[in-house]
């Protein structure tokens, strides 16, 4: 069995600011290999957003941002309990999100959020194009998938990429914050006004 010492223990707690144990657990699981712990650190804490994504959520922050007095956001995120509402992982989340709001005026939260008749306008169109460039039809389905992909990531909030980490979702980052923070915590609402529009 690998020793594992308290500075190592120590390391992977400072990356992932997960408990102590959990973290101690994933090393010893994999041998002491770093990048394996943090791989399984992750699987089990997908495993834990999936068990609270059904519980109730009725506490969070409203948190409104104004860029040059031209754009102005405001978004609502919920979380289960008032003291995680208070924290400041959480409330920089909050910040982040309505930055990037602003930055990136999505126009729905989720895929579920858009009207079928816009879905379904959007995906006969992409799959129009592709027929018309004389594609087969395998590959021409293929292809409009893929711009129904690159449709959701421009409208959809969950979906698009994070303006200061391009390599991150919006949703990769709200399933890593109600994994570290152990509660089930949603983003509710958004709204977006920009002057003259």
């Amino acid at each position: 069995m690998t020793k594992i010492s308290a500075k190592d223990i120590a390391a992977l707690r400072a990356k992932t600011d997960l408990p102590m144990m959990e973290v101690k657990q994933a090393l010893v699981e994999v041998g002491g290999d770093e990048k394996k712990a943090i791989e399984v650190l992750k699987k089990k804490g997908l495993k834990k957003v999936a068990k609270k994504s059904g519980r109730e959520t009725c506490n969070g922050l409203v948190e409104s941002y104004t860029h040059d007095g031209r754009i102005g956001v405001i978004v609502e995120v919920s979380a289960e309990t008032d003291f995680v509402a208070k924290n400041d992982q959480f409330k920089e989340f909050v910040h982040n999100l309505a930055l990037h709001v602003a930055a990136s005026n999505p126009k729905y939260l989720s895929e579920s959020d858009i009207p079928k008749a816009e879905l379904d306008k959007e995906k006969k169109g992409f799959a129009a194009e592709a027929e018309k460039e004389g594609k087969p039809a395998e590959i021409a389905k293929k292809i409009a998938e893929g711009k129904m992909k690159k449709y959701f990531e421009e409208v959809c909030l969950l979906n698009q990429p994070f303006i200061k980490d391009d390599k991150k979702t919006i949703s990769d980052l709200l399933t890593e914050l109600v994994a570290k923070i152990g509660e089930n915590i949603k983003i509710a609402r958004f709204v977006r006004f920009e002057l003259g529009d």
